[in-house]
């Protein structure tokens, strides 16, 4: 496999970024028999490398037995297609092995339909690679699909047929997740969503925090589907934790798009913890992609918002004088802890527990019966458990939860 740049950083950058893309691969199911950085001064529009990059990919492949190149970056369907050519092997860029996985690990329907869409989306505009002749046309009167129609608008018009199945689909998905968010509403259970680059540990310390045996595994993307369970913190507070599926740097635009129905789930929620793995050289460069993608989904600097919560993961692997300066960034908005061992999730219980407790105060609220504005806010803003109207006062009295 192949780690492509124009600019590189230093020795432990390079290093690191290797280190993910081999990742990447292994999450794919498929052995990295080779892994070399190629620096390149000028991107071709035609191979993406120079012949002199080319010939020396070539014969490592050749050496290795490779029956396939991955490029860690995005390349054009003009470059995939010729460079498969020059070396004589399948090659992919780092876009389609992303979607390999997430079509390995989906599970539930929603999941399957959001990857198929994102496939769907990314194959469309490589159609040019199944078809090197565009003169190549359909037979017939010309009143199916139009006289001289070329089997490649064929193909797109039956891709495009499917992406708009596929989207209405999702879109009774989405409604159907509005119905579930709005009945939860009503019970209430405030929402508790767990983001972060992906292995950062997030599955890890939703099973510590749930008693659950969600998958959990070191590898890239773990987790896709989203996956929701009910905890007591104490106190009366009972809250909904939603495990979700992992960010990256990078990340293709039509994943964005298409699992924005999963992703939903972060926007609605009422806190966000960001577990960030603290024993990762790129911690704060993996914190940072993540913010992005949030922001990119509407949450716009929301890392200064009180629901937002830093949730620093393993601790247990850092050595002492680190462990103990990552333990000072405890705060009302940073907590510091191990999902493997346990160490701080019960500090991180309280904290969650002091959000939540100033979102279910109940108090009574008093208003004039003519405020139709301030009454409204009221059930919107909170759950009123009950009203009582005083008409000769002119007053509305709410007991309101929130």
């Amino acid at each position: 496999m192949v780690k492509t740049g124009k600019a590189f950083g230093s020795d432990e950058d390079i290093k690191n970024q290797m280190s993910e893309a081999q990742g990447l691969v292994t999450a794919m199911g498929q052995d990295a028999v080779f892994c070399c950085p190629v620096k390149i001064s000028k991107v071709l529009s035609g191979t993406f490398f120079g012949k002199g990059v080319i010939e020396r990919l070539k014969r490592q492949c050749e050496e290795h037995n490779a029956e396939l190149l991955v490029a860690d970056t995005d390349l054009s369907p003009v470059q995939q297609r010729n460079l498969e050519k020059a070396l004589n092997l399948k090659v992919i860029d780092r876009t389609a092995v992303i979607l390999e996985i997430f079509g390995r690990r989906a599970q539930t329907k929603e999941g399957k339909l959001q990857v198929e869409l994102a496939h769907l989306t990314y194959q469309r505009g490589r159609l040019v690679r199944s078809w090197t002749h565009l003169e190549r046309q359909r037979g017939g009167g010309g009143f199916l699909g139009g006289p001289g129609e070329t089997q490649i608008e064929l193909d797109r018009r039956h891709l495009d047929t499917r992406i708009l199945k596929i989207k209405k689909e999702l879109e009774k998905v989405r409604q159907t997740r509005a119905i579930q968010r709005s009945a939860r509403v009503k019970v209430p259970y405030p929402v508790a969503a767990l983001v972060g680059y992906t292995n950062a540990g997030k599955s890890t310390l939703f099973n510590f925090i749930t008693k659950s045996e969600v998958f959990a595994k070191d590898m890239l993307f773990a987790t896709l589907d989203p996956t929701m369970r009910k905890i007591d913190l104490g106190q009366g507070t009972e809250i909904i934790l939603s495990d979700t599926v992992g960010f990256i740097s990078n990340l293709p635009h039509e994943l964005v798009m298409a699992f924005r129905a999963t992703l939903e789930e972060v926007l609605e929620a009422d806190v966000i913890l960001h577990v960030i793995d603290v024993a990762n050289p790129k911690y704060k460069e993996q914190r940072e992609n993540v913010l992005e993608v949030l922001h990119e989904l509407g949450l716009q600097k929301i890392e200064y918002e009180p629901a937002y919560v830093e949730v620093y993961n393993k601790i247990d692997l850092l050595p002492d004088e680190e462990k103990a300066h990552i333990l000072k960034k405890n705060s009302g908005n940073s907590v510091a802890v191990s999902a493997l061992n346990g160490e701080g999730v019960e500090a991180l219980s309280a904290l969650l527990l002091r959000k939540f407790a100033k979102k279910t105060e109940v108090r009574t609220l008093a208003f004039d019966m003519a405020d139709g504005k301030g009454i409204a806010a009221a059930y919107r803003m909170g759950e009123v458990l009950e009203r009582r109207e005083d008409v000769k006062g002119g007053k509305v009295y709410l007991v309101v939860r929130g």
